[in-house]
């Protein structure tokens, strides 16, 4: 059999393309030399972010990404465990760089919120511990280990789409496809490698100075509620382009560079998320390199429990910590190259693969075909 489309990579990235191919009636066969989604699809915190994404594609392709969650969160089964995002200023800065984004074209349908309005929305905060905040609507949140299986399955069994577990991919030359299993036949060709910088087209690669982010990150015992949103705070809004493009995010980056150096050297910031049974998914931290060290560092850890405890008063027990990494590259969110005329090679360089990835799958699979 001929496949109209061969992907590889089973990460959210290479699923998004699949799905994208599959709804437009093509034939698809996905292959990944692992047994399942390991990497970063799904060592993350499954909050599909819209709110402080970088204005233009970053933005669209999220808000277009975030729909088609929801669309799959009925036809996949898959569970939408918070939604939107709340926004604890910590700091005057902070505060004022929310009015400034909340006032602009990004923030219209956010609401900003007093101390009390805060707590009120996050159980547990504490309203001496911060000056306001802002309530986006636009997130929602999944839990990535269970979400990336029930994508494949759903694409397996609506689509028929293919799957080839277990076969490293050697060559691409369409139709002929090289893996480790044996040869597939496929008309044309996107190679979705996560952080795999070596495997296919690293000159390609290379030319885009993408390199590796290694974060880590913690799951927490249920503090005993509900958080309906998930959380960030002072130190995330210089993570995200949306925010810390603006003017005022400099007086911000200054204080915090006196407040929080270790945690601005370390590239920590605090995300809170819950998952069904409750626990609390809390991190993380960055730090960059072609091949970073597989080792978590508690100093690390303790920074990240140190910006919870701001806010909420002790931590409750660790129960797991893990190691995470994805492709990274200083000047773009993403590329879409092409190294062949039948071939795509596609790279999130952001981490922000399940926030972007299907709009993103929909635009790649729109121009390979001419659709």
């Amino acid at each position: 059999m001929t496949y109209d489309l061969a992907v590889v990579g089973a990460g959210i990235v290479g699923l998004a393309h699949a799905l994208a191919a599959a709804r437009k009636g093509l034939s698809v066969v996905v292959i990944d030399r692992d047994a399942q989604a390991n990497g970063a699809s799904i060592r993350n915190f499954g909050l599909v972010v819209v709110t402080g994404q970088e204005e233009g594609r970053a933005r669209s392709h999220a808000e277009r990404s975030r729909d088609i969650w929801i669309e799959l969160a009925g036809e996949a089964g898959i569970d939408v465990l918070q939604r939107g995002k709340v926004v604890v200023a910590q700091r005057p800065e902070a505060m004022a760089l929310l009015e400034t984004f909340r006032a602009g074209p990004s923030g219209a349908q956010c609401r900003l919120l007093t101390p009390a309005e805060t707590a009120g929305m996050i159980k547990g905060i504490d309203p001496a511990a911060i000056v306001g905040g802002m309530f986006s609507p636009h997130e929602l949140r999944v839990e990535s280990r269970v979400a990336i299986p029930k994508l494949a399955a759903f694409l397996e069994q609506r689509y028929g789409v293919a799957f080839r577990h277990g076969h490293a991919v050697t060559a691409v030359a369409p139709p002929h496809v090289e893996t480790s299993g044996g040869d597939i036949s496929a008309a044309k060709v996107v190679v979705c490698p996560g952080d795999d910088l070596g495997a296919l087209f690293p000159e390609r690669i290379a030319q885009r100075q993408v390199t590796r982010c290694k974060l880590q990150m913690l799951r927490l015992a249920s503090p005993g509620h509900r958080l309906p949103s998930a959380l960030v705070s002072d130190l995330s809004l210089l993570r995200y382009g949306g925010y810390s493009a603006l003017p005022e995010a400099a007086p911000l980056r200054a204080r915090l560079s006196e407040e929080r150096g270790a945690e601005l050297a370390n590239g920590v910031h605090l995300i809170v998320t819950q998952s069904a049974d409750g626990s609390l998914v809390v991190g993380d931290s960055h730090h960059y390199g072609h091949t970073p060290d597989p080792f978590g560092l508690q100093d690390v850890d303790a920074l990240m429990l140190r910006e919870f405890e701001v806010l909420f008063g002790r931590a409750p027990a660790v129960t797991e910590r893990w190691i995470g990494t994805y492709a990274s590259a200083p000047d773009h969110a993403y590329f879409a190259d092409t190294p062949m005329p039948d071939v795509r090679l596609v790279m999130v360089t952001s981490g922000t693969g399940a926030s972007t990835g299907f709009a993103i799958g929909e635009e790649t699979v729109a121009d390979l075909f001419g659709l």
